[in-house]
């Protein structure tokens, strides 16, 4: 055999190896999205199921859902920062062995209690399994537009667990509302054995920024207990306007230290860049609608209107169903339209979706309602992708996680918001219904506000990056 024949099959074998590789990363990637984003959807249509059995309030039920987006969002800052220093394989592996043990735990909890405290170490280890897993993919496709694809096929991952979650946690919940946790279970393991068969990440060796850390969580974790609590006892109540004091005190000392420190988990100097400043609101925005709906609709259905968890599961579908069946194609209507125009699209017709819900009337079919929230749920693919793939695009790549970890930071800060206000405004002596359409468009306002900030994102040309 000749060397050039030897050369050029030692090339197709490493191109093909590479192949697998990348295949396999973003394979576990989306399967690390997928349960993420189910325990984030699926646990909404349960929550009677689980006053029922567990017991609590509004209160109650309002920790179950925000212990999880809580720490998810309070971890994610440093989780990118991780990400980066100790290599994404590595944290994705580590985040996802958390994120399994806890679901176990969250299956078995014997009270209230014990489940919001599972909650919690579950959203821990999400924390750390979504910074990594889009720096994954960032290191495993180099080129922009087939990273801007890998990045639409990622999001499949969510937009599925969005889809099935209401219908499947319907199901399950016949059964037992155990079962959506356990559901995890399985899914974890496969996502660890593709993992496996990964490249190593690439990592850095720098300190690690305690300070910013604690006051982070104080930061988020005092506005959220803040607006939970006053919800029940009033925001002139002694705790809430400590916790609201500790948050303010506690992100000024957070702002200090990031100036300041030597190595800072969140440099200041990364919002010096027009695309993370605003992928920042719009992650923010975009989920406060996303998740915050299916919330409130959750326990209007079931509370108000008397449906089923799986008529509940049912009335969410078509919302759901039209995100999954759009994000294949996101990626090739942003190189066709624009990145720009196609997140503004879906503001618009999120904000279109909310108010319109907003004020309907009392007595509108659940049919009607469930076709309504399309609009909300089209949002999804029109958004999220192509201001993922800017985001990635727009940042060096030792710096990934980082800029994951600030942009999806944003987004579980505004989905643990959206769940404390809203469940303070259904919670007031104004009456569930009049708390129901303040919340909408409460929403609808941050959607639209977030759709005039992309107007400052820089056009994308047809390779995925921004034009001057």
């Amino acid at each position: 055999m000749t060397m050039p024949s030897v050369m050029r099959r030692q090339r197709i074998s490493s191109g093909a190896s590479d192949g697998s590789r990348s295949s396999s990363t973003l394979a576990a990637a989306v399967l690390g999205f997928f349960v993420i984003t189910l325990d984030a959807v699926v646990v909404n249509v349960a929550l009677p199921s689980i006053r029922r059995d567990l017991g609590g309030g509004i209160t109650g039920l309002q920790w179950v859902v925000d212990g999880y987006t809580l720490m998810f969002a309070a971890l994610l800052l440093s989780s990118g920062a991780l990400s980066d220093r100790v290599g994404a394989r590595r944290a994705f592996a580590a985040g996802v062995t958390v994120f399994v043990v806890a679901s176990a735990a969250c299956g078995l909890a014997p009270n209230l209690g014990a489940l919001v405290v599972a909650r919690f170490v579950q959203g821990g280890g999400a924390a750390v399994m979504m910074p990594s897993s889009m720096a994954l993919i960032s290191q495993a496709y180099a080129d922009p537009v087939r990273r801007a694809r890998a990045v639409a096929v990622w999001a499949m991952g969510g937009s599925a667990a969005s889809s099935a979650g209401p219908v499947v946690g319907g199901l399950l919940t016949l059964a037992s509302w155990r079962w959506i946790f356990f559901i995890n279970l399985p899914v974890g393991a496969v996502a660890l054995i593709l993992l496996a068969r990964t490249a190593r990440s690439p990592h850095r060796t720098v300190p690690f920024d305690w300070v910013g850390q604690v006051t982070a969580t104080l930061a988020m974790g005092g506005l959220t207990y803040g607006a939970i609590e006053a919800g029940a006892a009033g925001f002139a109540a002694p705790r809430v306007v400590t916790a609201f004091a500790v948050a303010v005190v506690a992100l000024i000392a957070f702002l200090a230290a990031q100036a300041r420190g030597a190595h800072p988990m969140v440099p200041l100097d990364l919002f010096r860049s027009r695309t993370v400043t605003v992928a920042v609101a719009v992650g923010f925005a975009f989920i406060v609608g996303y998740y915050g709906l299916p919330f409130v609709m959750s326990l209007y259905l079931q509370q108000l209107r008397g449906l089923s968890s799986l008529a509940t599961g049912a009335a969410f579908l078509p919302m759901m169903l039209i995100g999954a069946a759009l994000t294949p194609f996101s990626a090739r209507l942003a190189e066709r339209l624009g990145a720009r125009a196609l997140i503004i699209a879906g503001l618009v017709a999120m904000t279109a979706g909310l108010v319109i819900l907003g004020v309907a009337p009392a007595s509108t079919p659940v049919s009607a309602l469930a076709v309504l929230m399309v609009l909300v749920g089209v949002a999804g693919p029109l958004v999220m992708p192509p201001m993922t793939a800017m985001l990635l695009n727009g940042v060096p790549g030792h710096r990934a996680g980082t800029a994951s970890g600030v942009f999806n930071t944003s987004r579980q800060v505004g989905g643990a918001l959206a769940v404390a206000v809203f469940g303070a405004l259904l919670a007031q002596p104004a009456g569930f219904m009049a708390g129901l359409r303040t919340s909408l468009l409460l929403a609808a306002g941050v959607a639209l506000a977030a759709a005039a900030s992309s107007l400052l994102l820089k056009p994308s040309s047809p390779d995925g990056q921004p034009t001057h």
